[in-house]
């Protein structure tokens, strides 16, 4: 076998050093005693013959690897996407908007959470803001980044095409806020919508797409698909959801083999638990349709015939730290607090359901930022769930905040997942100056 190109660990890249050496083997082999010095013509053809070939071989190297999801590239791996038909998606637009408070009663304090929802005027585009909002009558202007639900060039507006809240989230969410009025505009335009996702998220997605229907990994993708779902969990007690799996200790010889009939008539559910970005509604508001909605339907797409999708949201568990952080002297302790806070919403939000926050984890975020010295007293906290409260097995139904011991990790079930906001109120640490 060839010590170049196809071999069996891969493909191996020929050097322009190796081409320009066979060629000069060739060179004499027909010319003998040619001269092949620095100075010659005939060396300077053979040099640029080689770089030449040279690209070839970098050409051939790139569509052996572009045969393969795992090290595809650009347009090599939207073709594989396009044989399994997964298309690569576009992004949502993104951009800035002005909200403004009038009419504002004395004394009192407006707060529009993360994903207050945005709206444009006839047709209606929906927009969602990615951090949380406060205004009074001192402070009756702000300025907040916002995110298209939409992917896809539509997000894309022009400057002051934003005008207000969506009225019926303002119905639901801001319905304490009275007479006061909010204004919305955006100066500049919202862009992004034409650009497509980059590699390595449309690889992850296309490794991770299942090759069957009517089984619960075809179902869990097809749930994970939707915009705006962190995770799910399928929960089904009769062994699966194409009900083919055997039930040990069940089945009699001459009859229904390794299996158990379910009655007559009698409907199947299985439940799909659901976690998602708490900024993406769960049901219907307005012109932004629900993930209830969504997963319904991408599951109705790939469930079998008569058996159904129980469809319920997860516990969302807001963490929160207590602790004492000893920084150096001159250092800057509010911008310290803030990185922090960065670090921990990251690596929070990288967990998935059942995922529990590790007290090393939230140690190393403080640690490992340069003017921390040390930090002491740290307790993990945990509030209530943030919707509707739901357990597979032995979860303790909790109704007040919690607070671990020094050390000790704090443990989700299986249909909790664990959040953190880095501009919330959760993390709750006193600095002592070194």
């Amino acid at each position: 076998m060839t010590d170049f190109g196809v071999t069996q660990s891969g493909f191996v890249l020929k050097p322009v050093d190796v081409i320009l050496g066979e060629s000069f083997d060739r060179a004499r082999a027909v010319f003998p005693n040619v001269d092949l010095t620095n100075a010659t013509a005939l060396r300077k053809i053979l040099e640029t013959t080689a770089a030449e070939d040279g690209e070839l071989w970098k050409r051939l190297e790139d569509l052996y690897y572009g045969n393969f999801v795992s090290t595809a590239i650009g347009d090599t791996l939207d073709l594989l996407g396009e044989d399994v038909g997964l298309a690569r998606r576009a992004l949502p637009s993104t951009g800035t908007v002005r909200i403004t408070l009038d009419n504002a009663a004395a004394g009192r304090q407006y707060v529009l959470p993360e994903g207050t929802i945005v709206v444009t005027g006839d047709p209606v585009r929906a927009f969602g803001t990615v951090a949380a909002v406060r205004l009074d009558a001192a402070t009756r202007t702000a300025d907040v980044g916002v995110v298209a639900f939409e992917r896809g060039p539509g997000g894309d507006v022009d400057a002051g095409e934003i005008v207000a809240v969506d009225p019926t989230y303002r119905s639901q969410a801001l319905a304490d806020a009275g007479t006061a009025r909010f204004t919305v505009t955006n100066r500049a335009a919202l862009t992004g919508g034409a650009k497509d996702e980059p590699d390595a998220s449309y690889r992850g997605r296309l490794l991770g797409l299942a090759r069957n229907l009517w089984t619960v990994d075809a179902v869990a993708q097809a749930a994970l698909q939707v915009d705006g779902v962190v995770d799910v969990v399928l929960s089904d007690p009769l062994g699966g959801v194409d009900v083919s799996q055997s039930y040990f200790d069940l089945f009699n010889f001459d009859q229904r083999a390794f299996s158990s009939e379910r009655r007559a008539g009698e409907p199947y559910f299985f439940t799909v638990v659901v976690a998602h970005d708490f900024r993406q509604p769960w049901r219907t508001i307005g012109p932004v349709p629900g993930i209830f909605e969504r997963v319904t339907a991408a599951v109705d797409a790939v469930r079998p015939i008569g058996i159904h999708a129980n469809i319920v949201e997860a516990d969302h568990i807001e963490v929160g730290v207590r602790a004492t952080a000893v920084i150096a002297s001159g250092s800057d302790g509010t911008a310290l607090l803030s990185s922090v806070r960065r670090r921990l919403a990251t690596d929070i939000g990288a967990l998935r359901l059942g995922g529990d926050v590790l007290y090393s984890q939230v140690v190393r975020a403080f640690v490992e930022e340069p003017g921390v010295l040390d930090v002491r007293g740290l307790h993990l906290r945990r509030s209530p769930a943030a919707f509707g409260r739901i357990t597979f097995g032995d979860v303790p139904f909790q109704r007040v905040l919690a607070e671990a011991a020094v050390g000790e990790n704090l443990a989700m079930g299986p249909t909790e997942l664990a959040t953190f906001t880095a501009d919330g109120d959760t993390l709750d640490v006193t600095m002592v100056v070194r």
